[in-house]
């Protein structure tokens, strides 16, 4: 599926070559200032960086005559989270295309490519990884060469950013350690008891007789 992509882009860069003889560069500033804004402000996200994604990126766009883009679609992207960056700088450029004249609406395809900078020793794994588990996004629709205009890939790089390891901390066993308390003496057992009393008993007088 990769190979007819890029023998279709080959294709039209051929007929754009000569629909572009015929008008201006369609960006505002030229092609050099259409590199350096896509290479400023297409940044790839941290899931890019962590993953070491990489790859092609074709959207296929329609500019009004206000040089706004109208209509964006992903015609093709070697994984899914590719286009997300280039979606986002796309939005930026509304106003600063240029379309042919009398022309209310005009297409565009724009390629983009998207590699990592810096060591390879480092993203090398992530990178196999990464192209072992893509996910593309691919469209069956057909682009009629006459009508659109292919513009030159714009090659952006980032640098990878490995997945920062967590530290693993040690955790000290939770015991649950119960003080036992000393227990509280008794009291003396009491008695509701009255004490006795040590009065002798009262003896009844004896009456004698006669008396």
């Amino acid at each position: 599926m990769k190979r007819l992509v890029l023998l279709l882009v080959a294709i039209m860069a051929i007929s754009s070559a000569k629909a572009q003889q015929e008008m201006d560069f369609p960006f505002q500033g030229g092609q050099r200032v259409m590199a350096d804004y896509f290479t400023n402000t297409v940044n790839a996200t941290e899931l890019m960086k962590q993953r070491g994604a990489y790859g092609l990126v074709i959207m296929k766009f329609t500019a009004d005559n206000k040089g706004s883009i109208i209509k964006m679609v992903v015609y093709y992207a070697d994984d899914a989270s590719l286009p997300e960056p280039v979606i986002a700088a796309m939005k930026g450029t509304n106003g600063k295309w240029i379309i042919p004249a009398k022309e209310k609406s005009y297409d565009f395809i724009i390629p983009f490519s998207i590699n990592l900078d810096g060591p390879i020793e480092a993203s090398a794994k992530p990178m196999f990884d990464f192209y072992n588990s893509r996910q593309p996004i691919t469209t069956k629709d057909q682009v009629p060469l006459n009508t659109v205009s292919l513009l030159p890939t714009v090659q952006i790089k980032y640098i990878y950013h490995p997945p920062l390891k967590r530290k693993t901390e040690k955790v000290t066993p939770f015991v649950d350690t119960v003080v036992a308390k000393p227990l509280a003496k008794k009291p003396a057992a009491t008695t509701d008891k009255k004490p006795t009393s040590t009065k002798p008993a009262a003896t009844k007088p004896v009456k004698k007789d006669g008396v």
